[in-house]
């Protein structure tokens, strides 16, 4: 038993004085390349990593739902399952939104639930660009897929998951965070087409290191103009004639790049790019050809900064410091939805100690931020960690 799992069920005891009937286990994801693809019905290279939210749950056998957030001081959240569910508006819970709309989600689409008791905890960083709402959206899943023996594959509970942000929570991301929470693997990372909704397994170089750092530039894809990018994307699809910005390639792009509005262009490049490199990227992978594959993330951060925007000075600053102490040797970018949260590398082991000791030395003093260095593994989805059904 782990420490999540621990102190999940020992706060599960003492607030509601007796045992769950479940525990069970969703992970965060690192996007390693394909940013604001998945939206355009594009392709992304996500893996989950080594860091989950907990849900330890019980069924009840009235309507009341009971949720205790371990990690906002033991915070509670009380409603009626049979009731009209709105969103809590205060910023400071913002965490409600996600079981309320989980669970809506889930009602909406003929799922049987009745009443629950739940605790949650999680290690995922929270406003990170780690995905920590779809990890707490895919364990709720798993809960109550268990619980109430849905006949729902993980693909639809990523489905449901990602309805639940878009209808209920107001971010109106795509399916990857969901996806990649749900059905992540092992030492791998998965190519997944964001239209068919199929996935490639996708094995990582070996002696290759995942590095992940936090910029504590806090995110807000709600508040902040994720949404919008979105529309102009389907501004730029519509323009173009095309159901989705995947069915544009390089080329139709260059030839037809004039037709499209300044600002509406850039963002469409961006797309249309990014798309191209996901493909690479898993040529790149394939060989174990990180000096490739590094240079695709540098072109993927640069088409972020100039093309999208979504990049922030502290954002390119990190990557600059990791990309100027490993060359050409592997790979950095900004990964998640942008305006903050983290940057990726992928490194050959023999740098992982020059590379963190360069941003513990210069980040802060560039910055006067503090980067959270966090060395990841690729793992497996969703799972059930103990189960008294």
């Amino acid at each position: 038993m782990n420490s999540l799992q621990r102190r999940a069920q020992a706060l599960f005891v003492a607030q509601f004085d007796y045992d769950p009937d479940l525990i069970a286990q969703a992970p965060g994801r690192v996007n390693l390349i394909g940013e604001h693809t998945d939206y355009n019905d594009g392709f992304v290279l996500p893996c989950a990593i080594n860091y989950h939210t907990v849900v330890c749950a019980a069924a009840r056998t009235d309507t009341r739902v009971r949720v205790v957030a371990a990690d906002y001081a033991d915070a509670i959240d009380e409603f009626d399952i049979s009731a009209t569910l709105r969103p809590d508006t205060d910023p400071e819970r913002g965490w409600v939104n996600y079981v309320r709309g989980t669970l809506l989600a889930a009602r909406t689409r003929g799922y049987p639930v009745t009443g629950l008791d739940l605790v949650i905890t999680g290690d995922v960083p929270q406003g990170a660009g780690l995905s920590s709402s779809a990890s707490l959206e895919m364990a709720l899943a798993e809960s109550f897929r268990q619980l109430f023996a849905w006949s729902a594959s993980s693909k639809d509970l990523a489905l449901l998951g990602q309805a639940a942000e878009n209808d209920f929570v107001g971010c109106q991301c795509g399916i990857m965070d969901q996806y990649i929470s749900a059905m992540g693997r092992e030492h791998q990372a998965l190519l997944i087409d964001c239209r068919s909704l199929e996935a490639r397994p996708v094995a990582l170089p070996p002696d290759t290191k995942i590095v992940i750092v936090n910029s504590n530039v806090r995110r807000g894809l709600v508040d902040s103009e994720y949404n919008s990018r979105r529309q102009q994307c389907e501004t730029a699809a519509s323009l173009l004639g095309v159901r989705a910005l995947r069915d544009v390639n390089v080329e139709m792009f260059e030839r037809r790049a004039a037709e499209l509005p300044p600002l509406v262009r850039r963002r469409a490049r961006h797309v249309v790019t990014e798309n191209d490199r996901v493909l690479q990227a898993e040529k790149a992978m394939n060989a174990a050809d990180l000096p490739f594959m590094g240079r695709l993330m540098a072109q993927s951060h640069t088409s972020m900064r100039d093309d999208f925007e979504i990049t922030v000075p502290a954002i390119d600053t990190l990557v600059a410091m990791i990309k100027d102490e490993m060359g050409e040797a592997g790979g950095v970018r900004m990964t998640g939805g942008g305006f903050g949260g983290c940057v990726v590398a992928l490194l050959p082991a023999s740098l992982l100690e020059q590379v963190t000791g360069r941003i513990e030395r210069d980040y802060a003093k560039a910055t006067g931020l503090r980067a959270n260095i966090h060395i990841c593994t690729a793992v497996d989805g969703m799972s059930v960690l103990h189960n008294n059904l």
